[in-house]
């Protein structure tokens, strides 16, 4: 696959994840910036609509922005029994959990 091919799937790709996770344009740009981007963000909307080719370094910054962000999203990890004995929990694992469902609870 040749780079302007690559670069538009990475786009395309990146934009479903942006979607799926709930992650605009404007928070991935500032995070992108902050981790040496050198783009602006009217280039990034560009690059998502695939209207605009960005070296692959530009590129690779953006998916690791969006990655560090689905980290800072997700949920809190399931402890394994080791964790747990020796004491590693984070602030998030140590609460108790306030769902709406518990997920032990059969759904009906």
């Amino acid at each position: 696959m040749d780079d302007g091919a690559v670069g538009r799937e990475q786009a395309r790709r990146l934009r479903i994840t942006m979607m799926a996770a709930g992650i605009d344009r404007a928070r991935l740009w500032l995070y992108y910036f902050g981790i040496g981007g050198e783009v602006s963000e009217f280039e990034v909307d560009a690059y998502l609509h695939q209207s605009l080719t960005l070296p692959a370094l530009q590129r690779d910054l953006l998916a690791q922005a969006a990655n560090e962000i689905l980290i800072d999203l997700a949920p809190p990890k399931a402890p394994y029994t080791a964790d747990l004995a020796e004491g590693h929990t984070s602030p998030a694992q140590g609460g108790e959990v306030h769902d709406r469902e518990d997920p032990g609870t059969p759904r009906c």
